[in-house]
């Protein structure tokens, strides 16, 4: 007798003793017999089946009616049990894809990790977060000597190629060292490299900028992407950062303009995504007029205290459930 058999046979046994004495024993072994059910994979639908067996055998005077019921119920019971079974598959395979984006996640935020340098005469202020495990969202700093470049990128297009075509945006801005003087030309390059390599459905909005800690100029090109601010303390004003060009990856023939920043001291250039102007609430899309009152209501802290509240405010406005990915720097000439 097979080991299946033997579980029948026992399962059997149980359900005849609690028939006749309907004691709280007899159900409490019945749980713990489940157990061994699970471990034999034997379905639900085959419980049910030496289930109706066994009252056949019980009660042999049964009507037809409840008979005919029964035969009802076993047919239901063998759906039930494929479907459950799929669904148990599905939820295997579920578990082991949350793993790997755990792990690809894990692995994303080692690549693209940048470390937000110290500059003399900057204070610089960086918050980015993902709304998912995986962030299409992208930013960077190069210091030399003279010099910090900052990008911050997004990705139209979320989940695993997203963090693909980030990470090799990374390094192909790592293969172009002779560019990174010239935010315009990088771009243009960039865009080559997204042209030619990345699915025609994905397109990357960047915002690439070099500051001259020497003569405290700011020179950037951008890509579609959004819009930041710039606040001259001298006026007590802030103003928006356009800088207009195509995208990267519509057209290799795109060719972007250069924009220059004289930076005094107090004042502020505020570089984000799409994740900051684009926060919806319960009543509807906040207006870059409220960004600019979130900066400015804490514009004497620190750098980092700044996009820190900032970004607590608009979670908070959200419901602490980010729809978008968050990414906001602000670099603030102090002496």
């Amino acid at each position: 007798m097979s080991d299946r058999d033997l579980i029948i046979d026992r399962y059997k046994d149980l359900l005849k003793t609690y028939l006749k004495g309907k004691s709280e024993t007899a159900l409490y072994k019945g749980q713990q017999f489940s157990r061994k059910l699970i471990e034999q994979q034997i379905s639900p639908d085959d419980v049910l089946s030496d289930h109706v067996s066994v009252l056949h055998e019980l009660f042999p005077d049964m009507s037809e009616e409840l008979k005919d019921s029964f035969d009802f119920l076993l047919e239901v019971m063998i759906g039930y049990g494929f479907a459950y079974r799929e669904h148990q598959s599905l939820r295997t395979r579920q578990r082991q894809l949350e793993s790997e984006i755990e792990v690809a996640a894990s692995m994303q935020q080692t690549l693209l990790m940048s470390d937000v340098p110290t500059v003399d005469g900057l204070d610089i202020g960086v918050k980015s977060v993902p709304a998912k495990k995986m962030n299409g969202d992208y930013f960077n700093f190069v210091k030399d000597h003279k010099s910090v470049s900052i990008a911050v990128a997004d990705i139209i297009g979320k989940g695993i190629p997203a963090a693909l075509c980030m990470s090799m945006i990374k390094y192909a801005m790592d293969s172009l060292p002779e560019q990174r003087m010239q935010p315009n030309l990088l771009l243009e390059n960039l865009n080559r490299v997204v042209e030619q390599n990345v699915h025609p459905n994905m397109f990357i909005t960047m915002l690439y900028g070099l500051y001259d800690t020497d003569l405290h100029e700011f020179y950037y090109a951008g890509a579609g992407h959004e819009p930041g601010f710039f606040y001259r303390a001298s006026e007590d004003r802030f103003e928006d950062m356009f800088a207009k060009g195509l995208v990267l990856g519509v057209s290799r023939q795109t060719r972007y303009k250069e924009y220059q920043l004289r930076v005094n001291l107090g004042d502020m250039i505020i570089l984000l995504s799409d994740g900051v102007t684009e926060c919806r609430t319960s009543k509807g899309f906040i207006e870059r007029d409220e960004i600019v009152d979130l900066i400015r209501a804490h514009m004497h802290k620190p750098a980092q205290e700044v996009v820190e509240s900032v970004f607590n405010e608009l979670e908070r406005l959200q419901e602490f459930e980010l729809r978008d990915d968050f990414t906001l720097i602000i670099l603030k000439r102090k002496v």
